[in-house]
């Protein structure tokens, strides 16, 4: 289960409505960060416990919690079938496995203006509660879509009129130098290797980053940024 841990994750959370089981909070903490998730639960009607920290360590195995901690219901699943008639931008990543990395990637996107987040079932890190922290209240907001198969997933999507844009360090086009089509579908490849050469094959276009010094390429969640915001300057 992805617990949701943090005063501004579990906040983003109860103000986005986002369905939740209960929320732990530390017994003795308080302050006005506090007393605002309290009254955000008690408005919501959801249940508020206060334990020991070590029991809210022992909940999150170690997750940095800030003495809250809040439990989500069952997840609803979105699938691709519910993002393809929005309008805008999804955000497709091929195999990203930290999850430092997808959670900076959620929150960014939904910074960026993103519809969703379309991640493999396999072979890449799923939606843990490091994930959660790293999104910062994101996964409350933006829809996070997993699929069985990254290039039929693709495949889909250019059927329903998105164009694929694969960021890629091969690629022959500047990312600045490109007309991102509306809708859109960015995909990025996972830590190390960037994309699968099969996932390249079912991109539109490969787009780069031009890089001035001699490391070949930025970290997938710095280049999410990069890449994400160019758009979002060009749709405000």
């Amino acid at each position: 289960m992805a617990f949701i841990a943090g005063i501004h994750p579990v906040r983003e959370a109860l103000r986005a409505g986002q369905s939740l089981d209960r929320v732990h909070i530390v017994k003795g903490a308080a302050g006005p960060r506090l007393q605002e998730i309290i009254e955000l639960c008690r408005a919501a009607k959801l249940p508020v416990r206060f334990d020991t920290r070590e029991a809210l360590d022992r909940l999150v195995k170690g997750l940095p919690h800030q003495g809250v901690v809040a439990v989500p219901s069952t997840q609803v699943a979105h699938t691709l079938e519910s993002v393809l008639n929005k309008p805008g931008l999804l955000v497709v990543l091929d195999g990203v496995e930290d999850p430092h990395n997808l959670g900076a990637i959620v929150r960014t996107a939904h910074a960026a203006g993103a519809t969703a987040v379309v991640i493999p079932e396999r072979r890449a890190v799923g939606l843990t509660e490091t994930v959660a922290k790293a999104a910062a209240g994101a996964l409350a907001l933006l829809p996070v879509v997993k699929v069985n198969n990254i290039n039929r997933a693709l495949e889909t999507l250019k059927q329903h009129g998105f164009w694929i844009y694969g960021v890629d360090e091969r690629g022959k086009q500047n990312y600045s130098d490109t007309e991102f089509t509306n809708p859109a579908a960015i995909v990025l490849g996972g830590e190390g290797r960037g994309l699968h050469e099969q996932t390249r094959h079912h991109c539109d276009f490969l787009i780069r980053i031009p890089m001035a010094g001699q490391i070949a390429s930025l970290n997938v969640s710095v280049a999410a940024g990069v890449v994400l915001f160019d758009w979002r300057r060009r749709n405000p």
